[in-house]
């Protein structure tokens, strides 16, 4: 693979894609952590999944980009289409799914590199050696998370320099870099502080008219101004899952409504 064959984020050839989920279950050894979750997310939109901790968010979650194989005695039954392919059938290539499924962890994790390097590593790992396209993939991917007015200067510096936020925002563009369809958030703002919240949540907005994106969070409020769809999870299963507006003002599940008034979790 060389540079000129793979493209950059900016040539405007980025989709969201769809996911469709059914019957899915898992367990942890004898321990099962998730109960028919049957659900559809549709592309380019922003999914949350809230819900009580323990509650299978974050297992689900892990599903998306089969995070879970890395897990001994994890064992899954049920579909995770993607673009209408099994992303669960033994031939798939975990390599490609990740770079089609990119992921934020719950805590900034930049690498021990400098800014750039954080941001052009995958494409190296990819093998992309081209100076000029890695440096437009650089570019155009910290323009994307929103960093690059704040980092263009000092792009040789170390990562750890950064402020949290603007680590967490360094981890979206790595993540941006290898041209995803797909994002999955982690309680990407649980170790921020609320202007940095801010920031993470716009740039979520705007993510979302190229890319599809799933998020876990405790925050209600979080969920409640930023995604499209809710999915609200209670020991392993999806109680409830519809458009956000209907699931906090006209929850059709006793346990969800429970939930989103502050009455239990």
């Amino acid at each position: 693979m060389n540079g000129e064959s793979v493209g950059t984020p900016e040539e405007g050839d980025i989709t969201g894609s769809a996911i469709s989920i059914k019957d899915l279950d898992l367990w942890y050894g004898e321990k099962q952590a998730l109960y028919g979750v049957t659900m559809d997310v549709p592309p380019e939109s922003i999914t949350a999944l809230i819900g009580p901790s323990g509650c299978g968010k974050s297992t689900l979650l892990r599903c998306l980009n089969r995070m879970n194989d890395q897990i001994q005695g994890c064992r899954v039954k049920g579909t995770v289409l993607l673009d209408e392919e099994n992303i669960n059938d033994p031939s798939t290539d975990l390599i490609d799914l990740r770079r089609k499924v990119g992921m934020v962890f719950q805590r900034p994790n930049p690498f021990p590199f400098s800014i750039y390097e954080n941001v052009a590593y995958g494409c190296r790992c990819a093998g992309i050696r081209n100076p000029p396209t890695l440096d437009k993939i650089v570019e155009s991917s910290l323009k994307s998370a929103a960093l690059w007015g704040e980092v263009e200067d000092r792009l040789d510096g170390p990562a750890a320099s950064l402020s949290g936020g603007q680590q967490q925002r360094l981890c979206i563009a790595r993540a941006l870099a290898m041209r995803p369809e797909v994002i999955l958030f982690d309680e990407p703002c649980s170790a921020l502080d609320p202007i940095a919240t801010f920031k993470i949540e716009d740039l979520l907005r705007q993510l979302r008219e190229e890319y599809t994106i799933v998020i876990v969070t405790h925050n209600m409020q979080q969920a409640a101004r930023v995604s499209d769809r809710t999915g609200y999870m209670y020991l392993g299963k999806l109680m409830e899952y519809g458009p956000t507006k209907q699931v906090f003002e006209n929850p059709q599940n006793e346990s969800t409504e429970k939930y989103v008034s502050g009455a239990f979790g």
